[in-house]
């Protein structure tokens, strides 16, 4: 299948593209151009473009950065430096300095507001019931080890590993954030 039948507007009509700026829109637009169309699953609640080509981990590696945060650049949760921007968009096959631009401006961002809470997609409802299940003992555990404050988002680095094991592969997330101690007066 031919991806470029598809316009940017196929997949900017359904959550999360919706939300995202006409910048990350293209993003996805040029990756998807990057390969063959190998799945196309459209719902009410999201669109899923497996595509054959470019992966998050081959931006990644082609501009020195992980490949969760060369995600979260395309869906608005990072800001590009103009370097990575040019970076992504050359590995990629494009030039647009206009695009540059949108993307690496700093308030073009809109972190945390990717849909609807609770969140209906299958792998982001779990990472939510994760947090309700686990949340306490997790905050209660960071306490024990560190004291009384909380573990950055701000200055975390985020990975996706997949471990083998017998009964099926196993998902391993990590958040490696800085402790932030709460300020006493």
């Amino acid at each position: 299948m031919d991806p470029s039948i598809y316009p940017r507007q196929f997949i900017g009509s359904e959550e999360p593209y919706r939300s995202l700026g006409t910048a990350n829109q293209a993003l996805f637009e040029l990756k998807s151009k990057s390969g063959t169309i190998e799945t196309l699953c459209l719902s009410m609640e999201f669109v899923l473009i497996a595509v054959t080509g470019y992966s998050f981990s081959d931006i990644a590696k082609a501009i020195n950065r992980d490949e969760v945060w060369v995600a979260a650049v395309f869906y608005g949760q990072a800001v590009p430096t103009e370097s990575d921007a040019q970076g992504i968009l050359k590995y990629l096959g494009s030039d647009e300095a206009q695009l540059v631009s949108e993307l690496s401006r700093q308030g073009g961002i809109n972190r945390g507001n990717l849909g609807p809470m609770p969140p209906t997609d299958p792998v982001l409802y779990r990472l939510y019931e994760g947090i309700l299940v686990y949340g306490y003992p997790i905050k209660s555990i960071i306490h024990e080890k560190f004291g009384d404050g909380i573990m950055s988002l701000i200055d975390c680095k985020v990975h996706v590993d997949r471990k083998e094991d017998p009964k099926g592969d196993r998902v391993v997330l990590t958040f490696d954030g800085k402790f932030l101690p709460y300020a006493k007066w």
